[in-house]
């Protein structure tokens, strides 16, 4: 649950991972508590920050993407990706974005110049770790937008850690207020919480300090919901559902799809190897269950969801000349292994709009993501 990510473009092959991955997994004690036993598990997540940072710095240095402010959130020598790893975190970043960014274009571009001290929009970010989305926005996009990032302790403490150290991260929060444990940063524009998502389910969930109930609102998820089962990834999605009843409410998701083929089969064995477990991928295991259960979830105006493959080869997604630059970044001789791995996530999004409004209707409703031949051999593994 906390991170953006899971390592997955290179896990399959016993490298370092894709997105997230301190050092190695430990192995949990069949013998051991219940409780120490997750424990154990929630240190694996909590520790995968660090390739989140690693796999970003890669793509950043070779010049798939432009960070800025990657280098703040970790120290030490930049790390090199294999070719594959770093197309990958290309794709969803850059897919990711574009729908962000669509949502900001309508809300927040139409109040320019944004005068008031009050946002007008709002973005969620659970599990962000390491993510840098907040600090790469524009300063007139900063200024009118509340951003909320939620974690672990320990991921929050550390990235206080590099905002306190950083005086340019500093200049980017105006009154910015750091709870004496360290655990979290209030401030009117940027907020960082330490909260297990677990503690969003159930029925007396924790509160949000200033979560606001009246701002159009974007969750975002890179493979931080499948660390849970599906009826507590479902009660997550519902608090947010429940606690913004009537203004626009989006969420986007990145996650591992179709474990049934072989492929996947052996995708989840060797990620179960390293102590990680994707504990919703059987329930939303193709692009039609993705889309399904964000319906079901309340986001009833429209949904959306593609595979990375149909992403980084869309011509929506990624113009010809943008494949082109990449391409010639670095040599890529991997070709239907990038293919089959690519095919293996997805970016899924959905959206309700209240009849007053309609913001995610109007900011994707050129982003198609309905259902596709590519789809059909989905349709018969259930």
């Amino acid at each position: 649950m906390a991170a953006p990510s899971i390592p997955n473009l290179n896990s399959l092959r016993g490298r370092s991972g894709l997105r997230r991955g301190r050092g190695r997994a430990l192995a949990t004690d069949p013998d051991a508590p219940d409780e120490d036993a997750q424990d154990a598990r929630d240190k694996i997540i909590r520790q995968t920050d660090g390739d989140a940072s690693n796999s970003r710095l890669s793509a950043v240095a070779l010049g798939y993407l432009q960070d800025d402010y990657a280098t703040c959130f970790l120290q030490g020598e930049t790390p090199r990706r294999y070719p594959l790893i770093n197309r990958g975190t290309y794709v969803r970043t850059s897919a990711i974005d574009r729908l962000v960014d669509q949502f900001l274009s309508t809300t927040l571009d139409a109040h320019s110049p944004h005068t008031s001290a009050a946002p007008v929009a709002q973005i969620v970010s659970l599990g962000a770790g390491s993510d840098t989305r907040f600090f790469r926005l524009s300063p007139t996009r900063r200024h009118a937008l509340l951003y909320h990032e939620l974690d672990f302790i320990d991921n929050v403490q550390a990235k206080l850690s590099a905002i306190h150290s950083n005086p340019q991260l500093q200049d980017m929060i105006p009154a910015m207020n750091i709870s004496p444990d360290k655990n979290s940063l209030l401030s009117p524009n940027y907020n960082l919480h330490a909260i297990d998502l677990r503690q969003l389910a159930g029925d007396t969930p924790s509160s949000i300090p200033n979560l606001r109930s009246d701002l159009p609102t974007l969750l975002l998820s890179e493979c931080c919901l499948c660390y849970v089962p599906p009826s507590t990834a479902t009660q997550i999605l519902s608090y947010f559902v429940n606690q913004i009843p009537s203004a626009s409410l989006a969420t986007v998701l990145y996650e591992p799809i179709r474990p049934y083929d072989s492929f996947g089969k052996t995708m989840i064995t060797n990620l179960a190897s390293r102590g990680i477990e994707l504990q919703t991928v059987k329930r939303y295991y193709s692009l039609a269950a993705q889309r399904d259960r964000l319906n079901k979830a309340g986001f009833v105006t429209g949904q959306g969801a593609r595979d990375v493959e149909q992403i980084y080869y869309g011509h929506e997604w990624v113009s010809a000349t943008e494949r082109e630059r990449v391409e010639r970044l670095e040599w890529l001789d991997e070709v239907e292994e990038w293919k089959l791995l690519a095919s293996h996530y997805c970016v899924a999004w959905a959206w309700r709009d209240p009849e007053s409004a309609t913001v995610f209707s109007d900011a994707w409703k050129h982003v198609n993501g309905a259902y596709t031949a590519k789809e059909a051999p989905d349709d018969d593994i259930m």
